[in-house]
């Protein structure tokens, strides 16, 4: 797997627009004061699957040949990467399968079956439904979509940076959720090629720590996975983001879980916009970094924003909890 470069990006860019429009990059004064920097939000929680993975999947799937997609195209998801591919595949008249962990969030598999995809149950998590996945794709002769290890959608994800420093070139510092670590290695690539001075920063949560020991430890690691934040929750590490993390990622920090229902809160109230739990991690992070963020122009990242209802009403109250 070679990675993309900014050629790529900006080549993502021209297939994205006519199916995706910027999304709002946003001033926060709240969010600023509880940071101690100058805090803006990157709202692709605002996109039509309400998550990031969107631009990916239409980067990729709209560059399928006609036999690709005659074939079908098989993926594992916990629920925003599905979407993805599930939208890209209606737009570009493609099948899509997806293989979900038992557990699921239901409102991102009745989002994924609402887009026309066949969503196929197994195992306890994600990295379960993935090695089925594998499986089904070798079977069948799906194309396999990886989450992870797909340049074309880091390079489509990366198209997110691209409009955020184009808006606000001044920005010191971007804060990025990682899971298998897609839209943090494609904010770097966009990001410094832009401006090689950009700080470029990620997060996972404590809980499911494989991405973010894999970049420690300069090699794949496996480890738990014990976090509600399923946009986080990963149990190995992925080959090429880690090969991009690796050569320009600056820092990544873990989260606790309950750090990131505070921060989850926080987004919620202060945007007045639904923000799921790997979405508010960039506050999450940005928050526990406020010594070293201060003063700073600093961009979150706000990956997604698909909670289902029982997830906010448990969120909810655990204000009074």
């Amino acid at each position: 797997m070679e990675a993309p470069d900014l050629k790529d990006v900006l080549a993502a860019r021209k297939r994205i627009e006519p199916h995706l429009g910027p999304t709002a990059l946003t001033s926060h004064p709240g969010l600023s004061k509880l940071v101690g920097a100058e805090v803006w939000v990157k709202h692709e929680n605002r996109l039509p699957t309400g998550a990031f993975k969107v631009r990916g999947g239409i980067n990729l799937v709209s560059q399928l040949d006609d036999e690709e997609r005659r074939r079908g195209l098989v993926t594992a998801s916990t629920g925003n990467h599905g979407q993805s591919i599930g939208y890209a595949g209606r737009l570009f008249d493609a099948s899509v399968t997806i293989c979900v962990p038992e557990g699921a969030n239901p409102l991102k598999v009745a989002a994924m079956r609402e887009l026309g995809a066949e969503i196929v149950f197994h195992g306890r998590d994600f990295d379960d439904a993935r090695e089925h996945c594998e499986r089904l794709a070798e079977r069948h002769g799906y194309r396999y979509v990886h989450s992870g290890n797909e340049p074309h959608l880091i390079a489509g994800v990366g198209t997110a940076t691209l409009e955020l420093l184009e808006e606000q070139p001044e920005i010191d510092t971007i804060v990025v959720p990682v899971g298998g670590g897609s839209g943090a290695a494609g904010a770097c690539i966009a990001g410094k090629a832009t401006r090689q001075s950009l700080e470029v920063i990620g997060v996972q949560s404590a809980g499911a720590p494989a991405a973010y020991r894999s970049w420690r430890e300069h090699r794949l690691v496996e480890d738990r996975m014990e976090t509600f934040a399923e946009g986080l929750a990963t149990r190995v590490g992925f080959e090429l983001p880690q090969q991009i993390l690796q050569e320009q990622l600056d820092d990544f920090v873990l989260v606790s879980d309950d750090e990131l229902r505070g921060a989850q809160l926080h987004m919620i109230e202060q945007t007045r916009d639904l923000v799921e739990a790997a979405g508010a991690a960039a506050l999450a992070a940005a928050m526990k970094l406020r010594e070293q963020l201060a003063g700073k122009r600093v961009a979150l990242i706000c990956s997604g924003g698909n909670v289902s209802l029982p997830q906010l009403g448990e969120l909810l109250g655990s204000v009074h909890g």
